[in-house]
């Protein structure tokens, strides 16, 4: 095939299946300039050949199911290659790599020239035991579009993501990230999917804010610690996909009508006891998930037949009794599923879904079933709830079956009345409860204001703006993502109002006009992270680093979510605790950096001497005070002898 000259034109070749375990592989491939596409699956591979360094143009590359036990720099001299599918085999174990990795799996390796691979818009690193990312990884991959790093031990991300601006599609699940705080999210502009199941997430590692990902679509958040719905995705007005399920939710806000694009929510598996009216007025919403909860007796809204999109609505696992009638108007749906619940009857209505395929009502013991409608056509309902019908399909004799047909039917508005009574009951019994309480606290006020008891004061109201929750700030333009992280200490100087590190061959020198704030990061008897956070004041420091230490002491510790208090230190009194931070070498240098503030100068203004000369032109000229003083000193000598040659002249005309 070499000869006829057809090579060169080819544009994809699959060479699966054969066998090159023997190191043989066609040496005829490398003429195949422009190929494009080329899959090795199932070869036997050992290492990449050779030959494939000149197929400059190819793009898709797929060598899985090989004994590949590592990636040579082949791949780096492709300057199009866009997607790798590739397995790397140790023993009896696959892994499914796109870059190197060390033989523990545990820490990547970066291939030669890989960070120069601009060209790369998928990168697959899932199902591996990676604990860490160098920091070069991302700084050139700006055009990646797709990231799985799922299914590793990472417990922080390299803050050089924030660069990749046209990433789409972000996948973290199942990562111990529970010390990352992800704000590198907001600075992906161009993400659509964010998949962040099993990743530690609570309401203090959530980013504060996601208003500038316009393009955010869908977002999985299941699996977490979450209490609430986090407040940063309020602002997500194109989320279409939502999977909130596995938390720990026990309500909603009635923000969630921001999400007028929303087609598929999942609440599954929380603690919800109903949901709120602001629900039904999402209009796009297809897929409603809310099963294991704990919705009561007012669960569903009455409202929720205004969802006219909805396709699937799933509640199973909750103690619902009654369905609003509002559901039946939802008619698109195709899927109800309402099982293991305490449900007593259906709305009649439930025969004109005509679009439903699905209905689930098992282990709902007390249920009662509907009668089915007799003054409809047949066409206006496509599910038979009779009783005769339900024997007819369980099997039963045709005798059971007439039987069952003269029986007297139960009156079911009857027995509707009767649980709207029973709602109404409660309700009272409730209120009654309520109003009980008060006048409990009322009388119990009133004792101990009779016997003077000082212990009232613990029933008195909270203050209101002790009620409030602090806002979630954002110090990741003080301090890096993984300060504190590791065992050691980090030093800082306060500089201009901002805290800056300093290098280590400093630590223990301190100048005496400079504050630092200084921290201690350590493992405690559990082998968990502890930390000590000191801030030193010096002798001749000015009152805005004094001020700027205290401050940033107190940022850094929230934002460690440390419990530890900050400690102050002055120069000269140092604790011995912190004097053995330093193994007690701590030195004074004279000097510090400039303050903050401005500062204001006296004015010097220079003393000059002018002369004043003309009649008619009046002239200035300044002079220098030397020369001044010799020109007054001319004159008056000039005028002195000109008197003197006057009074000569009196004296000879007087003698004649």
């Amino acid at each position: 095939m070499a000869a006829t000259g057809v090579l060169p034109f080819i544009r994809g070749v699959d060479l699966s299946g054969n066998d090159f375990k023997g190191g043989y592989f066609p040496e005829h491939v490398k003429c195949m300039s422009s190929l494009r596409w080329l899959k090795l699956n199932r070869t036997g591979l050992c290492y990449l050949p050779e030959e494939l360094a000149s197929l400059q143009k190819l793009e898709h590359l797929s060598v899985s199911h090989n004994s590949l036990s590592t990636l040579h720099g082949e791949l780096s001299s492709l300057p199009n290659l866009r997607v790798t599918h590739t397995y790397i085999q140790i023993g009896h174990s696959k892994q499914t790599l796109c870059i190197f990795f060390f033989p523990n799996f545990s820490h990547l390796l970066i291939p030669r020239d890989l960070e120069n691979s601009r060209n790369m818009l998928v990168l697959n690193l899932s199902h591996n035991s990676i604990d860490s990312i160098p920091n070069q990884l991302f700084i050139n991959l700006t055009d990646l579009l797709y990231l799985d790093l799922s299914d590793n031990k990472l417990d922080s991300l390299p803050p050089q993501m924030r660069r990749l601006v046209h990433l789409q599609t972000l996948i973290l699940n199942n990562n111990p990230l529970m010390h990352a705080q992800l704000r590198q999210l907001p600075a992906m502009v161009a993400l659509q999917t964010l998949h962040l199941r099993n990743t530690q997430r609570t309401q203090s590692n959530m980013p504060t804010s996601l208003e500038g990902l316009t393009h955010l679509a869908d977002v999985d958040l299941s699996c977490n610690d979450l209490t609430r719905v986090p407040e940063c995705l309020y602002s997500l007005g194109s989320l279409k996909r939502l999977n909130l399920s596995s938390n720990q939710i026990s309500e909603l806000s009635l923000c969630i009508d921001q999400w007028t694009q929303l087609e598929t929510l999942n609440l599954s598996r929380n603690q919800l006891t109903s949901l709120p009216s602001a629900i039904c007025k999402l209009s796009k919403l297809k897929k409603l998930y809310v099963n294991s909860n704990k919705l009561d007796f007012d669960g569903v809204p009455p409202g929720v037949g205004k969802l006219s999109n909805l396709i699937e609505f799933m509640a199973a696992n909750n103690n619902l009794e009654l369905i609003p009638e509002g559901l039946c108007r939802c008619g698109k749906l195709k899927k109800l599923v309402l099982n293991k619940n305490r449900l007593v009857t259906l709305p009649e209505a439930i025969h004109f879904l005509t679009e439903l395929e699905i209905l689930d009502v098992r282990e709902n013991p007390n249920l009662v079933m509907p009668p089915k409608p007799v003054d409809r056509a047949a066409e206006w309902y496509n599910i038979d709830f009779s009783l005769q019908n339900q024997l007819r399909l369980a099997g039963a004799s045709p005798a059971t079956v007439a039987a069952a047909g003269g029986a007297s039917p139960r009156d079911h508005l009857a027995r509707k009345m009767r649980l709207r009574r029973r709602k109404d009951c409660s309700q009272d019994d409730q209120a009654k409860q309520v109003l009980k309480g008060m006048s409990d606290v009322a009388q119990e006020k009133k004792n101990l204001e009779e016997n003077g008891d000082l212990k009232y004061g613990d029933l008195k109201i909270r203050r209101w703006d002790k009620s409030l929750e602090k806002p979630h700030l954002d110090y990741s333009e003080f301090f890096m993502e993984d300060v504190g992280q590791v065992p050691g200490v980090t030093v800082w100087q306060i500089e201009n109002f901002v805290p800056m590190q300093v290098d280590e061959t400093f630590h223990g020198k301190f100048y005496e006009a400079d504050c630092y704030i200084i921290l201690k990061t350590f493992l405690d008897d559990n082998g968990a992270l502890s930390w000590q956070i000191f801030y030193w004041i010096g002798q001749e420091a000015t009152l805005d680093k004094k001020a700027g230490s205290a401050i940033h002491a107190v940022n850094l510790r929230n934002f460690l979510g440390a419990e530890c208090r900050t400690i102050r230190e002055e120069m000269g009194d140092e604790s011995e605790e912190f004097s053995a931070v330093f193994n007690n070498e701590i030195s004074y240098i004279e000097g510090g950096t400039a303050s903050g503030f401005y500062t204001v100068e006296d004015t010097n203004y220079a003393n000059r001497l002018y002369r004043v000369y003309g009649k008619k032109n009046i002239r200035l000229e300044s002079v220098p005070h030397l020369k001044l003083v010799s020109t007054v000193g001319a004159q008056l000598l000039r005028l002195l002898m000109q008197s003197f040659k006057a009074a000569s002249i009196v004296r000879g005309r007087q003698r004649l």
